[in-house]
């Protein structure tokens, strides 16, 4: 079963995304926006996007959180990480 990298991000606007890198180089990965700056979406919010994109947790899979200081004003960047899988098992 293939593992992909879904990313929770709130970068470049401020707004929370999440998207899912696919293989291919070229953004055009499947993504989700919350459509607000805060607060973070909660553990529920990121599992209904993902089901939304056809993704679910992979087994044991947890978000891991980094903090990205950008030097624009002291903002600081919020990126998460976890591991995911096609809902329907599909490569």
């Amino acid at each position: 079963m293939k593992v992909y990298g879904a990313r929770l991000s709130n970068s470049f606007s401020g707004v929370w995304e999440l998207y899912v890198v696919t293989d291919g180089m070229s953004r055009d990965w499947p993504e989700h926006s919350f459509g607000r700056t805060g607060p973070v979406p909660t553990l529920q919010e990121r599992a209904d996007a993902l089901a939304k994109l056809g993704y679910v947790l992979a087994d044991s899979a947890g978000w891991q959180w980094q903090e990205c200081p950008t030097g624009a004003m002291e903002r600081v960047h919020l990126l998460a990480s976890s591991n995911v899988r096609r809902k329907d098992g599909a490569a």
